[in-house]
């Protein structure tokens, strides 16, 4: 454990940035927590997060908007959640583009299938970087804020080791019951 937490310290801001380029739920709140701990800045891994999220977003917007016929290729399987996409920003309008940020599985589609339509760039933009801001703090502050609690939760997890895949088991099917049933819609 201490060794993860050593290199997690040393490596940590190299972490984040790479792993909130695609969403970076996870690592971010891993900031979170060494910073709880002091072994990490708060401050600076939010902002780090906040830079990759707003650049890896706009990168896929990029990449679906003039490589379209490259991209489709990819996400063949993946048709019914792009459609998905598009009905949300049809009845939810721009704010699904800071909202998305929270929903898993929706976090990479959504801006490749806005990139798929005519909308504005500079759009996408504003509001790309209000919800990167607000998911960086959200989920950094956050996780600063329960460090204490997410500690805790990690040593029941290390006691009682069979409680770790009945958690990932349960989570993982609430969240693919959910997206199965809304894209189905």
């Amino acid at each position: 454990m201490d060794d993860m937490l050593k290199n997690l310290a040393t490596y940590g801001y190299l972490v984040v940035f790479l792993y909130s380029l695609g969403g970076g739920m996870v690592a971010l709140i891993g900031a979170g927590v060494l910073s709880f701990m002091g072994k990490m800045d708060l401050s600076l891994s939010i902002a780090i997060a906040f830079a990759a999220n707003f650049i890896g977003d706009s990168l896929m917007f990029y990449m679906s908007r003039y490589h379209k016929k490259e991209m489709m290729e990819h996400f063949r399987k993946h048709r019914r959640k792009l459609a998905f996409s598009h009905l949300l920003l049809k009845r939810r309008g721009s704010w699904i583009i800071v909202i998305k940020k929270f929903i898993y599985g929706l976090k990479t589609l959504v801006p490749l299938a806005i990139g798929l339509t005519k909308y504005d760039f500079w759009k996408f933009s504003a509001y790309n970087a209000l919800g990167a801001a607000i998911w960086a703090v959200v989920v950094g502050g956050g996780s600063y804020l329960f460090g204490g609690a997410l500690i805790e939760g990690y040593n029941v997890i290390a006691d009682k080791p069979y409680l770790a895949p009945v958690m990932l088991i349960v989570i993982g099917g609430s969240v693919w019951f959910y997206l199965s049933a809304a894209t189905k819609k």
